[in-house]
């Protein structure tokens, strides 16, 4: 009875958790740290990513270690972030996509990415982007953002996160409460926005309001709000951002997931373990741990014995894993593998990213043209008005 107490609390912490890894094949590493982990997901980079059959195995693989179906996870948005680059071909930026103005384009984008995604075994995308493109963090976001009008912003997203869902992938909206204003890198430094709650929720924050219900999974940033806290606290672990105004003032009711807890934006505020701990007490579901064995084994154990410890934590650590089995649960047909890629499939899907990258490039050349030529038409209109002489007043 004692030893199945422990697997289910086992099964419990291991479901706050997606974890990334060295390597592209199963190695007795990685399988045993899956095994005692028992993780909620895993997540792959370039550079476990060779080709679309490998991939796949490789997800195959990590799934028979875990009893519950796992999050497959990358993050492709297209332009700057691209896993499948090397493999499939470049796919078009989400500001080359907005450039279009074509609604059935922007669905086309997620639809696409969605489908490579599926195709290679993985089940969530962490995209679309919901930070608005100020000037601020121009050149730390660039192509990644498509406007500084979130309804613009959601208009986008709302449209990408249908073509992801159609090719049955779950997306995330990112990063919330938003780092359009952030002028420096959150994986090296903690970008301090000093913005006011107010103009926050009118601007950064409203596409997560306007999308709360169609968006699988929310990521919180490793910035800081002082204007809103009254401290340099990141939002990734702050419960007045996370458990006050996301859950609470947006009514938002899906997972919340943190950015890679070995970034830098979070480690200058707390070492990794005391971090994941921070981030589920504040209303948290899901860490993300990215990269390092030792950092992944750090946030586990430190999970683990918060909640042994403290039964308050432990009650909201149970909390978080019910909320993530209970999706699960949800999106089972979602969750399902996709039968092995043959090599006419990826084929065909590197010629359908080219082709779908060729219309957004002629559609975005075509647009530039009309409205180049409608602003001429309208500097043509005022000349002709300047030089049309002024009628002579009477004489008296």
């Amino acid at each position: 009875m004692a030893s199945q107490r422990k697997k289910r609390n086992l099964i419990g912490i291991g479901q706050l958790l997606i974890l990334g890894f060295d390597g592209a094949e199963m190695t007795p590493r990685l399988s045993s740290l899956l095994k005692r982990i028992q993780p909620a997901g895993v997540i792959l980079f370039a550079r476990n990513i060779k080709t679309a059959a490998q991939t796949w195995r490789l997800l195959r693989d990590c799934q028979k270690c875990v009893s519950t179906p796992l999050f497959t996870c990358v993050d492709l948005e297209g332009g700057s972030v691209d896993r499948f680059r090397d493999l499939l071909g470049p796919a078009p930026s989400p500001v080359d996509v907005f450039a279009t103005g074509d609604r059935k384009l922007f669905h086309q984008h997620g639809e696409t990415i969605g489908k490579n995604c599926r195709a290679l075994g993985f089940n969530v995308d962490f995209a679309p982007v919901l930070d608005l493109a100020f000037e601020a963090s121009r050149s730390v976001m660039a192509s990644r953002t498509v406007s500084a009008d979130p309804h613009d912003a959601a208009t986008y997203a709302r449209e990408f996160l249908a073509g992801l869902r159609i090719a049955g992938v779950l997306g995330c909206g990112k990063h919330f409460p938003g780092l359009g204003e952030g002028k420096l890198d959150s994986h090296h430094e903690l970008p301090v926005i000093d913005k006011p709650l107010k103009k926050l929720l009118a601007e950064d924050i409203l596409p997560y309001r306007m999308l709360r219900t169609q968006l699988p999974m929310v990521m919180v940033s490793h910035a800081a709000y002082p204007s809103v806290t009254k401290d340099r606290t990141p939002a990734s672990l702050s419960k007045l951002w996370i458990a006050d105004i996301l859950r609470r003032r947006i009514g938002y009711r899906n997972l919340i997931v943190s950015d890679d807890l070995e970034m830098g934006g979070v480690l200058a505020a707390a070492p990794i373990g005391e971090a994941a701990v921070k981030f589920i007490g504040a209303g948290g579901d899901l860490c993300l741990v990215c990269h390092r064995e030792d950092c992944i084994e750090e946030a586990y154990d430190q999970l683990s014995a918060a909640a042994e410890r403290d039964s308050k934590f432990g009650r909201r650590a149970a909390e978080a894993a019910k909320r993530v089995l209970v999706f699960k649960n949800k999106s089972a047909k979602m969750l399902r593998s996709a039968p092995q890629p043959s090599a006419t499939a990826v084929e065909k899907l590197s010629r359908r990213l080219w082709e779908f990258g060729e219309q957004v490039r002629l559609e975005k050349l075509l647009r530039a043209a009309n409205d180049r030529s409608a602003n001429d038409h309208v500097q043509n209109n005022r000349a002709k008005s300047d030089r049309k002489p002024k009628p002579r007043r009477p004489r008296p």
